[in-house]
Formats: C-alpha cells, sequence, structure tokens
C-alpha cells in the first residue's frame, strides 16, 4: 500500500466543481499533498450543499461536473502523481423521491425490488413524515390534491408527488381525476390503498417505520448488510477503486452499521490490501479502535482531543471554573446535565427507536416485565453509555464490551430510575451467548441506537449548554475530560504507533464545531481565565440594557452571553470597519440561532420559541453595530492577547499534526487563518488564488509570514517536504517523548520520531499567553532562557538542521530552545 503522505479534504458542491478542483491540483502539488480527499461525489438531492443524502450510489452528481467532469479530476491527479480519496456513504441514503430506489419503495411498497434495501418495518405501510399537519386536517384545507405527472395519477402536497400503486387506480381517466381532484373522500380512500401513509412530520420522533439517520427523519438506513445491498450501493465505488481512479476510502458513520466489522472485511475483500481505508469513529476517553478491523484508522476526531490537552491550562483550571460558576451564579454537575440530555434524546426525540427497542425484548425473552419497565430499563442502560456503541456481533461478545456491559448495568441501577432486576433481564440479551433470533435483531438495533443518542445529547446539546470553554466543545472531545496534561498528550500519541500509526490526523472538518485557528486562540483563555472573566462582565454592563426580560425569563441569559462573546473571539478578525462588521454579523448570527436551538432549553428545531430567538439575535446583532464603537474598542484591546497567543498555537498544533504518528488531514482553507463556525460556516468558498499567491511571493521571514497570515501555509509546505524525503521516518517511525527542563519548562513540548538511523524532533511552544513577555511585540519570537530539551543518546555530538530555516546546529546530551526558536517559533530537526 503506498500510504499518503498527507491528505487535503475538499468540500464538493456549493459551487465547487471537479474543474474548480482541477485547476488547483497544481497548487496542491506544490503544498506537499500526496491526495486529495473529496467529500461524496455521488449524485445527491438537488441542491445539496454536502453529498450525505445521496440519490444514487451508481452515478456521479451531473452538478458538480458528472463522469467527464471526474475523469478530469482523476487525470489531472494522475499526471500530478496525487492520488484520490472518497468519503462514501454506506448507513443511509436520501428519503427523497429523487432517489429512484426510495421512490420505488413509495410506489410499491414491498413489492417493490429494492423494499429490503431500505431499514423498513413492513409490518406496516411506509411512514413519510412530510406534512406540515396531520393528513386529514391537510385534505380538508385543500392542500392535497389529486394531479397527473408524466401521465400517471399522484398525490400532489405543494412541489411533493407521490406516486400511487399502480392497481390503486387502474382505470381511472384524466377526466376522472380533474373532476375528483379535492374530493375529500376519494382523497382518503386512495391514501388508505397505498404502501405509504403521509403523516405530520412531528410525529416522526414517536411513530416511524424506517430506521433513520440520527434524528434526520430525510435520511433512512440502508441494510448493507444484505449481500445484495452491499454490491448494489458499491457498484461505482468498487470500479473506480479497480480502475485506479480511487485509491482511498473514508467510511462515514460507522457506527451506523449493522455490524461494522462484518462490513468492513467486506469492504476490504473487495478493494483489496492496497487501498486505503479509514472510518468515521469518534473514540471516547480511554476507548481505542477495534484493532481487529480491517482499516488504517479513523478520520482523526480523536487527536482534536489531544490538542486541547496539550494546549490548555490546567494551572488555572480552578479559576476558569470560578469564573464560570460566577456567571452563572451556581456551579454546573456536568454528569448530571449529560444524564439530563441523554434521557430527554432516548425517551422524546428517539421515542419511536425506544418502542421498537421494548417490542423486540418483549419478543426475544420470557419475563414478567411490563412495557414501562422495560422501557424505564432501556432508557437507564443508554443514558449511562459511556462510548457511542458496543459491537456485539454473531461471534459473541468482546470482552471489553461485556466489561462495559456490566459497569453500564451497575450505574444504570444506581441511577435508581428502573427496576434492576428489569436491567438485568435487558443486558442477558446482549451477553447472551446463544441469541435466538429475536435476541440478534434486538442487539443490532440497541447497538444502532446508543452512538445518535450520544451525539445528540452531546455534541448537539451539551456542546451548546455547557459554555465555560467552547474550545473544548469538540467532535471528539468531553468537556468533563481533564486537560492541560503534557504527559497525558505523549501518552496518546505512543499509543497511536501500535493502534492505528496510519489512521488520520484532523484538527478541522466540515462536522467541527469551529476552526482550528478559532479554537487555538481560544485555548488560551483558559491561562487568564480571571482577566477574560472581567472583561465579560463589562461588555455585559455595556448591554445590559440589551437584554430583554421576557416572561420565561431573560434573553439572553448570563451563560449565552458567555457564550456569545468567547464565539465572537473566536472569529474577530480586528478590523472595524462597517464593511468588516457586517460580514461577521451575517455569519455570527445564524450561528446564534444554531446555538440556541441545538442547546434545546428554551427553543429547538420542532418547537421554535420566536420571541426568545429575537431578542438574543437583537442582542447579538448589536454587537456588530457601527455605532457601537467602546464596545468594539475594548474588545479589539481584550482579544488581541488571545490573538497573538492563537497564532502560536495554530503553529503547535499544525506541526505537531504534521509529525506526529498518523496521516495529516488539511481541511480545505485550513493552511491559512480557519476562523470558522459550525456548519455551514466552515463550508464557505475558498480563495485559492490567495493562497497560491503566498506561494509563488513567499514573506521574508517567519514574524513577516506570521502577520500577512501564511505562516501555517509555509510551515506545512516545508515540513512536508521532509515527509516527502523521509516517508519511512514517519510512516513507520516510533514515538519519544522528550523531557523539557528549564525555568520555562511548562511552555514546550518536544518528541522525537526515529526509524532507524533516520531522525526528526518537533519542538514547539504553549500556553503563550502566560508566558512573559508581549508576544505582539517580540514578534511572536519567546524568550526561553536556560530551557533545554534533554536529548537521546543517539544524537549526542551530532550536527542538526532546523529545517524551518536552514539552520545547522551542534548539539550534545541538551539543546537549548533559545538557539532552536531563534527565528521561528517552532523547529523540526533533522538529524
Amino acid at each position: 500500500m503506498m500510504l499518503p503522505i498527507a491528505t487535503y479534504r475538499l468540500q464538493f458542491r456549493n459551487g465547487f466543481t471537479f474543474d474548480d478542483a482541477v485547476a488547483i491540483v497544481p497548487y496542491l502539488k506544490t503544498l506537499g499533498i500526496s491526495h486529495v480527499y473529496a467529500s461524496p461525489i455521488f449524485t445527491a438531492t438537488s441542491g445539496s450543499t454536502h453529498g450525505y443524502d445521496v440519490t444514487d450510489h451508481n452515478e456521479i452528481d451531473p452538478a458538480i461536473g458528472g463522469r467527464d467532469g471526474f475523469d478530469r479530476l482523476s487525470a489531472s491527479l494522475k499526471e500530478a502523481n496525487l492520488g484520490l480519496i472518497l468519503d462514501i456513504v454506506p448507513n443511509h441514503m436520501a428519503a427523497s423521491l429523487e432517489n429512484p430506489w426510495w421512490h420505488s419503495v413509495t410506489e410499491h411498497g414491498q413489492d417493490s425490488p429494492y423494499a429490503r434495501h431500505f431499514d423498513i418495518d413492513w409490518r406496516e405501510r411506509l411512514t413519510l413524515p412530510t406534512l406540515g399537519k396531520p393528513f386529514e386536517q391537510a385534505v380538508a384545507d385543500g392542500e392535497i390534491t389529486l394531479k397527473v405527472n408524466n401521465g400517471k395519477p399522484v398525490l400532489a402536497y405543494f412541489d411533493n408527488l407521490f406516486p400511487l400503486k399502480p392497481d390503486t387506480v387502474a382505470g381511472m381517466a384524466e377526466e376522472t381525476i380533474a373532476n375528483t381532484a379535492s374530493d375529500a373522500s376519494l382523497l382518503e380512500a386512495l391514501h388508505d390503498k397505498q404502501p405509504y401513509r403521509l403523516t405530520f412530520w412531528k410525529e416522526a420522533r414517536r411513530h416511524l417505520s424506517y430506521r433513520r439517520f440520527f434524528e434526520v427523519t430525510g435520511l433512512v438506513g440502508v441494510r448493507v448488510e444484505d449481500p445484495a445491498v452491499f454490491d448494489d450501493v458499491h457498484r461505482l465505488i468498487l470500479d473506480l477503486v479497480r480502475s485506479g481512479q480511487v485509491d482511498g476510502l473514508r467510511v462515514d458513520h460507522v457506527d451506523g452499521l449493522a455490524d461494522p466489522k462484518a462490513y468492513l472485511n467486506q469492504l476490504r475483500e473487495a478493494i483489496g490490501p492496497d487501498t486505503y481505508l479509514v472510518v468515521e469513529k469518534i473514540l471516547n476517553g480511554e476507548e481505542i479502535l477495534p484493532q481487529d478491523w480491517a482499516v488504517e484508522g479513523t478520520t482523526g476526531y480523536e487527536f482534536i482531543a489531544s490538542m486541547a490537552d496539550l494546549l490548555t491550562d490546567n494551572r488555572e483550571a480552578a479559576a476558569l471554573d470560578q469564573a464560570y460558576h460566577d456567571v452563572l451564579g451556581a456551579e454546573v454537575d456536568l454528569e448530571a446535565e449529560r444524564h439530563k440530555a441523554k434521557r430527554v434524546m432516548v425517551t422524546e426525540n428517539f421515542e419511536t427507536e425506544l418502542t421498537g427497542l421494548v417490542r423486540l425484548v418483549q419478543q426475544a425473552a420470557t419475563g414478567s416485565f411490563s412495557d414501562d419497565a422495560v422501557r424505564d430499563a432501556l432508557a437507564a442502560i443508554v443514558v449511562q453509555f459511556p462510548v457511542y456503541r458496543t459491537y456485539v456481533d454473531a461471534n459473541g461478545v468482546r470482552a471489553e464490551d461485556r466489561s462495559l456491559l456490566r459497569d453500564v448495568g451497575t450505574s444504570a441501577k444506581s441511577a435508581g430510575s428502573a427496576d434492576p432486576a428489569a436491567i438485568d433481564h435487558v443486558l442477558e440479551l446482549m451477553l447472551a451467548d446463544k441469541p435466538s433470533d429475536w435476541t440478534a435483531e434486538f442487539r443490532t438495533r440497541f447497538q444502532q441506537l446508543t452512538g445518535p443518542v450520544t451525539a445528540k445529547s452531546v455534541e448537539d446539546t451539551l456542546f451548546y449548554r455547557f459554555n465555560k470553554l467552547i474550545a473544548l466543545n469538540e467532535v471528539g472531545c468531553d468537556p468533563a475530560e481533564p486537560v492541560g496534561s503534557v504527559e497525558r498528550f505523549h501518552e496518546k500519541m505512543q499509543a497511536r504507533v501500535s493502534e492505528q500509526p496510519h489512521g488520520l490526523l484532523g484538527t478541522s472538518t466540515h462536522d467541527t464545531k469551529r476552526g482550528e485557528d478559532a479554537r487555538a486562540r481560544l485555548y488560551a483563555i483558559s491561562e487568564e481565565p480571571e482577566a477574560w472573566a472581567a472583561a465579560v462582565g463589562r461588555w455585559r454592563e455595556m448591554h445590559a440594557d440589551r437584554v430583554q426580560q421576557l416572561d420565561d425569563g431573560p434573553a439572553p441569559e448570563p451563560d449565552t452571553e458567555w457564550l456569545l462573546y468567547q464565539a465572537l473571539a473566536g472569529i474577530w478578525t480586528g478590523e472595524t470597519s462597517a464593511e468588516a462588521l457586517s460580514g461577521l454579523k451575517e455569519r455570527f448570527l445564524p450561528y446564534v440561532e444554531k446555538s440556541l436551538r441545538e442547546a434545546k432549553r428554551r427553543t429547538d428545531w420542532t418547537d421554535s420559541n420566536e420571541a426568545y430567538e429575537a431578542a438574543v439575535k437583537a442582542y447579538a446583532e448589536r454587537l456588530f453595530a457601527p455605532d457601537n464603537r467602546a464596545f468594539h474598542q475594548d474588545f479589539a484591546t481584550a482579544v488581541k492577547p488571545l490573538m497573538a497567543a492563537g497564532r502560536i498555537n495554530s503553529l503547535t498544533q499544525t506541526l505537531i499534526k504534521l509529525t506526529a504518528p498518523g496521516i495529516p488531514d488539511i481541511y480545505q482553507g485550513s493552511e491559512g487563518d480557519d476562523l470558522s463556525l459550525v456548519d455551514p460556516d466552515n463550508r464557505l468558498p475558498i480563495d485559492f488564488e490567495r493562497r497560491q499567491a503566498w506561494l509563488e511571493a513567499p514573506a521574508s521571514s517567519w514574524s513577516d509570514a506570521i502577520r500577512r497570515g501564511s505562516a501555517k501555509q509555509r510551515l506545512i509546505k516545508e515540513t512536508l517536504a521532509l515527509r516527502q524525503s523521509e516517508p519511512q521516518l514517519f510512516a513507520s517511525g516510533d514515538y519519544q517523548p522528550l523531557t523539557v527542563r528549564g525555568s520555562k519548562g511548562d511552555h514546550a513540548v518536544a518528541f522525537a520520531r526515529m526509524w532507524k538511523d533516520q531522525w526528526a524532533i518537533a519542538i514547539a511552544p504553549r500556553l503563550p499567553l502566560s508566558f512573559t513577555g508581549d508576544l505582539e511585540q517580540r514578534d511572536w519570537l519567546m524568550a526561553w532562557g536556560d530551557t533545554r530539551i534533554e536529548l537521546p543518546a543517539e544524537l549526542h555530538g551530532r550536527t542538526l538542521t532546523q529545517c524551518l530555516t536552514g539552520a545547522e546546529i551542534q548539539v550534545g546530551e541538551t539543546i537549548r530552545l533559545a538557539d532552536v526558536l531563534k527565528h521561528c517559533p517552532v523547529a523540526l530537526l533533522r538529524g
């Protein structure tokens, strides 16, 4: 297998096509990228902004250039000797009539050849939650009518044209249709004969006859565990791999599959041993990627958690806790909040899935437990789940899963919300050595539920409720985990050498809550929380008259104010012209709305509180008002040190990503400043012309490069040049932490990569805000004094090259940071 040196993620759609990608191939080649890593390219719903709502797995989307455009990109990549990795979506497809398979199922029900392609419970009619009100009311209000489309009668609901099963409309003439188009009795009778049932969209959480992706009813689960379905889904994908046009695959949402390991084995067999393969998988806490999966690793969310661990200051943790508590007026029990969010999610938002599990438990085992007792037991277990899912399969229960389930059972019983005997009853099914068919189905469904509940309750609820330091509220992270440990960071990197040395190392993705440079900046708040709290206090006072007192409380409440000022600090550019402020506002207000709805405290996506949202958005809008000069000046002054520290943290984060065990992944545009907010803000068009100009006219010094915003790009280019020249060093090399000693020892991290006689040493600063001196005035170069790094014996007496400056340094048993960080904030030594 030719492993990637570095991948570059491109987001197709939103105006970015294959031909646009062709245009930047020379730029990516010069940057040192080895593989383009493409978002889903197969045909998706009209106007899709991401491509995960696939409508045809076997067609390359004409909206981004079709097969011809793809072939042009492929040829361009081959000419430049670059590879291509595709993001594939085996778990779900669009539940849209644009999807030919779904259209067939809607029209023909169980008679459709695709009836078993989707994860549908065919014990009843297919529920289609597309109406804005109950069916009978929609008919009475004249919103549903009978029409003719392409010569066939259909049920029309606004722009939706639902096909009618042929035998239910046989012989119906157009004249009859015209005369009875709004006949309520006929419409209801005709609807009753269809294999589907049109329902009010709000009923989906209570009753739905198909498995969905998370809470998205517009995405239906696919039964890719069926060999015939696997073949139909992967036909074009495998053709592209076997033709040599595609060199690697990224599997989206692998935890949603019925049996991830079996699927990956089947996929590996189909693509062969030389195709690079990674999975989107979130690892929680001490969880590791299953070592028997036939993959190179994950897409790298856990690396973000490692960087959070390294770049936050545990010395000020108590002060930050106190500052946040002072704003809230009370301490936060984070675990209680997590459990509360998960309970609401599993019992309300995923009520239909929970009801299905209750039925399966009652069918799988005899027992004297009522449906309510089983429901409570299931909810109690799911609430206590510490990871996304277990991997119990036809081969039995892994030892780690058996231990986890027993621990979960103990915690669920201690919580006191369910009958302990009922909890044991449910867990016996998960742990059974010889499961019946009903038990096997229960296991599959249970494991497909815990992940979505965790994701929606933590990533999309808790992360918007607990705002102490929002840089830690990131995919792959857990704000309850302790941070600020160099030792723990080294342990994680050493573990990667054996667990997934070739997995991706991500810092920004299309799913991250904010861009990598916004997080790098916000980490610095942890160094001086009292100064931040004082600043927030001033800003709240400046805008106190903008807080509206509503019947259900103030809007915004103090916690939301704390969130807003952090979020603004993350994207602040320092420009205060009316045009610049307007641009920030246009990006910020949608983020505010999304944050409020995801928090689900006083508003949410299904039941919005318009008065509350309007009040908070009005407050946020005031932050950008051109006449709010006093605030802008104060904010700019307070955030300036964070911005300077963020530039240092950004270079540290980038150097480590480029040299740690794994394959560095660069999200589109993040070789420049990535100060994006959550999607869709992180999928905006990239100014590649500006980035090309940086390469063509490099800055004269690292300080100049930092000022113009090109330092990260320069670091990437020069480090990837070393990876290109010494691929085995980084693909197969060991990882050795290096000890930093001296007065500034807490402010640096260093490690070595070694393979045979090849060595590379990465040295980078940390906690720059609390480092003495004015970062801005000192050109971002720190005064390291007596701080030294202890070197391995093999390097004593050698001459090392600082790859980022070209300087040669004769070393003994130690090396002074003042010598290696003289002209550049970070160092990459080759010896």
